[in-house]
C-alpha cells in the first residue's frame, strides 16, 4: 500500500482579518501622530513669535539707546522711542547715513501678517490699542493661548 501524499499548496495573499489588523494599527498609530504633529508645529510657531518678539524689542532699545546718547534729533515728548515701526526700518538720518535697527518687519507668525500691537509710554499696560505717540513696546494680536497656558498677547 502506497501512502498518499496531498500536496498543499499555500496562497501568496492576504486574509480579510490580516487587512482589517494592519489597518486598525495604521489606523490607531495615525491616530497618535496627529496630535503630536500639531502640538510640534505648534511649539515651533511659539518659538518663531519669541524670537521675532525679542528682534523688535531689541532694535527698539537700540533705537532708544542710540536717541538717548544724543545720535539724532527726536520729536519732544517721544521719550526717545520711535514714532512707529517701518522707522525702525526706513532708519534714520545721521550725518548723512541712514541708521537702521531692523531688515524688515518680521510675519507675525500666530496671525501670519505684519502687523504687530503696539503701545506707547502713555498708554495703559493692560490696553490693547496704540495712542499712537511712540512704541514702547509690542506684541501679537493672536487671541490664542500659548501651551505654557498663557494669552499670546501677555507675552
Amino acid at each position: 500500500m502506497k501512502a498518499k501524499s496531498t500536496i498543499r499548496l499555500s496562497s501568496g495573499g492576504f486574509t480579510l482579518i490580516e487587512l482589517i489588523v494592519a489597518t486598525a494599527i495604521l489606523v490607531i498609530l495615525t491616530g497618535l501622530a496627529v496630535p503630536m504633529a500639531r502640538i510640534s508645529i505648534k511649539r515651533e510657531r511659539e518659538r518663531e513669535l519669541r524670537r521675532d518678539l525679542w528682534e523688535l524689542r531689541d532694535a527698539i532699545d537700540r533705537y532708544k539707546d542710540a536717541a538717548d546718547r544724543g545720535g539724532f534729533q527726536i520729536k519732544v515728548g517721544s521719550e526717545g522711542y520711535p514714532p512707529d515701526l517701518d522707522t525702525l526700518v526706513n532708519g534714520v538720518d545721521v550725518g548723512g547715513k541712514k541708521l537702521r535697527f531692523l531688515r524688515k518687519i518680521p510675519t507675525d507668525p500666530m496671525t501670519g501678517n505684519p502687523e504687530w500691537g503696539l503701545r506707547s509710554m502713555q498708554d495703559d499696560p493692560t490696553s490693547d490699542s496704540w495712542g499712537g505717540q511712540n512704541v514702547f513696546d509690542v506684541f501679537t494680536k493672536s487671541p490664542g493661548t500659548g501651551l505654557d497656558g498663557t494669552p499670546y498677547k501677555d507675552w
